[in-house]
């Protein structure tokens, strides 16, 4: 069994043997299956695919195909019911409760389709969540989030609560507290849903932007097959299953 902290120095060690062309994450076989009343429903089964280092991944399908889920397993938040998940040469699926935990304080950004703000605190306070969570102090936690905050163009707003943000600026907000811990896998579920239009092309934008300049392997789950378009690869989950299809047969 996985003990807390030493997974995290291996795949530090990991990734910096890689290149561009090796595989970050491998889904083997995956299977999720929920129990319904007298019965099982099977959500997805034998699902395998690897996402590059690098890439940027849409999954799409219908509501309910089991996206959500997908990316909850991918990034140790659920375990499947058959099958087995690794981030570099880590098996997400075998790792205790803590060591879960670590994994995703450390190596994984997950954005919602809800922001999730702690209305409290700040924006700056909620970017920093993450690394006071692992133990660090508000003198050291504040000018990172402070620089998370500039990224996303929301270093005036660091003092606002989140409902003193719009819709957009929350998300934004939201975004830079995934990525405080500089994590390599940036996942993302609907993260554009509850915003207008001109605000999701924004976001969409401000997420594709800094998957470049910060050499994240991103993974989005989306209804919006314009943006889906726009990544390096789309898989499409249906009927319990994974296929992928090229982003230029999509719809612009």
């Amino acid at each position: 069994m996985y003990r807390s902290g030493a997974g995290v120095h291996l795949i530090e060690q990991v990734a910096e043997q890689m290149t561009e062309q090796d595989a970050l994450l491998r889904v083997q076989g995956l299977k999720k299956v929920f129990r319904s009343g007298e019965s099982d429903l099977v959500l997805f089964e034998n699902l395998s695919f690897e996402v590059k280092r690098g890439e940027m991944l849409a999954i799409v399908g219908e509501s309910g195909a089991g996206k959500s889920t997908l990316l909850h397993i991918l990034s140790a938040l659920d375990q499947a019911s058959a099958g087995n998940v690794y981030c570099a040469q880590l098996q997400l699926n075998a790792l205790s409760a803590d060591a879960a935990a670590e994994f995703r304080n450390r190596e994984a950004g997950f954005v919602w389709q809800f922001h999730y703000l702690l209305p409290e605190f700040t924006a700056a306070e909620n970017v920093a969540m993450p690394l006071l969570v692992r133990g660090r102090s508000w003198a050291e936690a504040a000018p990172e989030a402070s620089r998370w905050l500039r990224e996303v163009g929301l270093e005036q707003r660091g003092h606002h609560r989140s409902g003193e943000l719009s819709g957009g600026e929350q998300q934004r907000v939201a975004l830079a507290r995934a990525l405080i811990t500089g994590p390599k896998l940036l996942l993302a579920d609907e993260p554009t849903g509850d915003l207008d239009g001109h605000t999701a092309e924004a976001v969409f934008e401000l997420i594709a932007r800094l998957h470049r300049e910060h050499q994240l392997t991103s993974l989005i789950a989306t209804h919006n097959l314009s943006f889906a378009r726009r990544c390096h690869r789309v898989l499409r989950l249906e009927r319990g299953r994974v296929e992928e299809i090229k982003p230029e047969s999509l719809p612009a």
